[in-house]
């Protein structure tokens, strides 16, 4: 992706901590850190660990979350501030693409499996209640059925949350276009694509099952775009979709005006995509 969108350029951080004292000043109480290699942010002064820091200073901001995490030349010193910050979100979206050192060579990524492993077991060790999601490509170029089996393996060491999964099609003006052959067929693609949501569907569904019966802080998007509850209680509430600081989603009844506010949600059950709960009134 390099090739495609050029160098990496870090804004200062100056103006980074000035945009967002205006948007806590409109009332913003999460923000997201966005980068296409976040964690290589890096100025004359600071290190994206050092930035952590500062904005975590912004009195009256609440979350501060970030992505995405690319796998080479990971710098600790991250996980320790989410350890220290308490505004800081304890979730990583850290994608792997494969599980297959053949692949990821291929992909030209500048990583290991074993590497890519031992930077999420190295997260869960400094920060142990961190969530983890992953993203992979099936299908790339030269992929094996044993390539692939390399991948269902690592969504199942590394325990993701969810995982973005996603079938190979060339991008124009990518070196895979221009050098690979995109020769594994669509039908395989779609095989594996199925299996592997499957793996992590899964793993998902067993993750989301220790929230029953806990409490949970949500920072509420607004109205669900579809029903997911039923209206047990029969008043005319609609149901309000949201999120942890895990990036867990939850579902619940409540007022259309909590949007944009921090509630807590008891958790009544659990699918592999979603918490469903009961807004908590004590």
């Amino acid at each position: 992706m390099p090739y495609v969108r050029g160098p990496e350029i870090s804004r200062p951080a100056e103006k980074i901590i000035t945009q967002i004292k205006k948007l806590v000043d409109a009332g913003v109480k999460q923000v997201t850190l966005l980068g296409q290699t976040v964690n290589s942010y890096k100025t004359e002064k600071l290190s994206f660990a050092d930035l952590l820091y500062e904005v975590s200073k912004i009195d009256g901001l609440e979350w501060i979350k970030f992505v995405t995490c690319y796998p080479r030349n990971f710098d600790e010193r991250i996980f320790q501030a989410m350890c220290d910050l308490p505004k800081v979100c304890r979730y990583l979206h850290i994608p792997a693409q494969s599980g297959s050192d053949r692949i990821l060579k291929a992909m030209k990524r500048g990583y290991t499996c074993e590497e890519y492993l031992g930077i999420i077991n190295k997260a869960k060790e400094i920060v142990p209640d961190i969530a983890v999601a992953g993203d992979f490509i099936v299908g790339f170029s030269g992929e094996t059925d044993e390539d692939f089996q390399k991948s269902v393996e690592l969504v199942q060491k590394a325990q993701y949350k969810n995982s973005f999964i996603f079938k190979y099609s060339p991008r124009p003006g990518t070196r895979a276009d221009e050098k690979l052959a995109d020769d594994v067929p669509n039908e395989i693609k779609k095989q594996r694509n199925i299996e592997l949501l499957a793996v992590q569907e899964e793993i998902s569904a067993e993750i989301n099952k220790t929230f029953v019966g806990k409490k949970v802080k949500v920072l509420v998007e607004g109205t669900s775009k579809k029903g997911h509850l039923d209206n047990a209680n029969g008043k005319e509430l609609p149901q309000l979709i949201g999120r942890t600081a895990g990036d867990f989603i939850v579902v619940f009844d409540g007022s259309a005006n909590l949007a944009g506010q921090f509630v807590d949600v008891n958790i009544t059950r659990a699918s592999a995509l979603t918490l469903f709960g009961k807004l908590d009134t004590d």
